[in-house]
């Protein structure tokens, strides 16, 4: 596994900040609920992506070495009238070049704090870059636009989002990996289009230790199947598994199962 250059994040971050805005400027429903996000509505899902965006840049600039609450943050909320789509499209644009800004001033090693124990501005870079790649996934699905992403970008966050379940396994201190099923099962993810250079293939296996993993090509007590677009969203429960182009073969039950257990 090999992360993406700090400009790459910071590009990928510019690019989504755009086209998530160019949803908001094509006349869609504020008020739409979001299928994938159901307790949101298109407005608070914007909004919430705009605050966390602000949120890391304020702690990126500071050079903040503890938390800083976002309601200490100005406009980290978003514009105070609602239903604006003018106005929210104005903040999230302001809000990207404010956090890429501070990204891009601060570089990938400067000593910030983060909630996942790597203390670097680096950090902030990648876990913004896809956080706002699976919420733009969110808006698209929600206004039926169609979806895409750089395909290093996409296998960036299957990596991204693995580490985060093995860092969130660590800090619960539980045996909640157990649960899936015990040692010598595993989920093999497979994506059928791309760059062969990429490697865009997962193993995920399920220890006495807890859950472990690796870019591989191997057997496995189920797969996962289809373009890495699709495989990434399904992964990130955004997709069903049945969505046109993927592909359950083996125990479906344990990626069911995974699928419900790794949300946080």
């Amino acid at each position: 596994m090999t992360l993406l250059s700090h400009d790459r994040y910071c590009d990928e971050i510019t690019l989504q900040v755009d086209e998530l805005r160019s949803l908001l400027t094509s006349g869609a429903d504020l008020s739409r609920t979001v299928p994938t996000c159901p307790d949101w509505t298109l407005e608070k899902l914007v909004r919430h992506m705009g605050g966390a965006l602000r949120w890391a840049e304020a702690l990126v600039r500071t050079r903040a070495q503890e938390n800083i609450p976002r309601k200490e943050i100005p406009l980290a909320q978003g514009p105070e009238e609602q239903g604006d789509a003018a106005a929210l499209d104005a903040w999230l644009a302001e809000t990207g070049q404010m956090v890429v800004d501070a990204l891009r001033e601060a570089g990938p090693d400067t000593k910030v704090w983060t909630w996942a124990g790597l203390l670097d501005s680096g950090f902030w870079a990648r876990r913004m870059t896809h956080e706002i790649t699976i919420h733009r996934a969110d808006a698209a699905l929600t206004v039926g636009r169609p979806y895409e992403v750089a395909a290093d970008v996409a296998a960036d966050a299957v990596d991204e989002w693995l580490q985060i379940v093995e860092f969130i396994q660590r800090a619960r201190a539980k045996q909640d990996a157990r649960e899936l099923g015990g040692p010598g099962r595993s989920i093999h993810l497979h994506a059928t289009d791309g760059d062969p250079e990429l490697h865009a293939e997962w193993v995920i296996e399920f220890t006495e230790d807890g859950v472990v993993w690796r870019r591989g090509h191997e057997k496995a007590t189920v797969v996962l199947r289809g373009p890495l677009t699709s495989v990434l969203l399904a992964f990130y429960n955004r997709l069903p598994l049945d969505s046109p182009g993927l592909e359950v073969l083996g125990e479906r039950e344990l990626l069911e199962f995974w699928l419900e257990w790794a949300t946080f």
